[in-house]
């Protein structure tokens, strides 16, 4: 189950013709545009695992929805559209992913905030001239903690890689004293997350 992206009380009711989206150059401040004006962005595919031991792991895998635009995100409730959420996909085979974990104590306190700055520095193209290196995010949550990760598509792309997970960091809120690691797929896929060598740290 996914968390809740919860409700905005402070916003000003729409006015007819208009809707609303968070503007990066305000810090997520609302702004009210008209659809001239509206953000077109790369479409998007939101996924859905369900975990039914009796299929095989693709055949659990649900699309839930797609959407191109901000304005068509925040009703709808991520991999760029055409991309499947595995390592296998043709498009994620030679990348690797940011990883953010989380404590148990931490699923109240923190995972809400950190999945939608995710998903808002997907669908808002934070990771500037890279943005089109960035296939999508993963959220698991699990027994013993929860997992938040962006994926991209090359894993030796080390200047495009580590300036996403700079920008990533920072929109997260993290402390420079918080190192997040990067793994590549061709090594997570053959050993345990744990032991997954990192190639990567910002």
């Amino acid at each position: 189950q996914l968390p809740a992206l919860g409700g905005f009380p402070h916003l000003p009711a729409p006015q007819e013709g208009q809707a609303w989206h968070p503007l990066p150059s305000t810090q997520g401040a609302p702004a009210w545009l008209t659809p001239p004006h509206l953000l077109s962005l790369p479409r998007w595919a939101l996924w859905f695992f369900k975990n039914d031991k009796s299929k095989m792991w693709q055949a659990n895998l649900r699309l839930v929805t797609k959407f191109s635009t901000v304005e068509d995100f925040w009703p709808g409730w991520v991999l760029t559209d055409g991309i499947e959420p595995m390592w296998e996909d043709s498009q994620n085979k030679r990348g690797g992913r940011w990883l953010i974990t989380l404590a148990k104590q931490q699923r109240h306190t923190e995972l809400d905030r950190f999945w939608l700055e995710t998903l808002l520095c997907l669908i808002g193209e934070m990771f500037d001239e890279y943005s089109n290196e960035v296939c999508g995010a993963v959220i698991n949550i699990r027994a013993k903690g929860d997992k938040i990760a962006i994926w991209t598509r090359e894993a030796e792309n080390r200047e495009g890689v580590t300036h996403i997970g700079r920008v990533y960091k920072e929109h997260l809120g993290l402390s420079q004293k918080v190192a997040i690691g990067y793994q590549a797929h061709a090594d997570t896929a053959t050993k345990s997350g744990s032991l997954s060598k990192t190639k990567f740290v910002v």
